[in-house]
């Protein structure tokens, strides 16, 4: 069995998850869960993928299902830091020009900051 440690932690517009070790067929739902109980109907999850050692077809199944189910609550997910297996795995399969992915956590945080429903109606509040 693979090794994958996650951590969670709130974050501007939404929830930080760090990932780290490898993603594969053994542990991709311990993600998936983590990912489900994470996320908050229309706010970001971005997963800090700085750490990802390794992710398997299994792994990109779990990514392109959390993108889907984050979108269709009126949320974003946002990748950070994905690292050359991983990214290589998002590119050859088309994955990676569907999903936000950013060079560091901090432009994934920024990215949901201005994309949050919750700054939009902050903005328009001060008009």
């Amino acid at each position: 069995m693979s090794v994958l440690n996650m951590s969670c932690r709130p974050v501007p517009a939404g929830v930080l998850v760090t990932v780290s070790g490898e993603l594969d067929a053994t542990n991709a739902d311990r993600l998936e869960s983590a990912i489900r109980d994470a996320h908050r109907p229309g706010r970001s999850l971005i997963l800090d993928l700085s750490e990802l050692t390794f992710m398997d077809s299994t792994g990109l199944h779990v990514l392109v299902r959390a993108h889907d189910d984050v979108n269709g609550t009126g949320g974003s997910l946002r990748l950070a830091a994905v690292r050359d297996i991983p990214a290589r795995i998002l590119q050859i399969t088309g994955v990676w020009d569907t999903l936000h992915v950013h060079a560091g956590v901090d432009e994934a945080i920024a990215a949901a900051r201005s994309a949050s429903p919750d700054r939009l109606s902050d903005d328009v509040g001060r008009l």
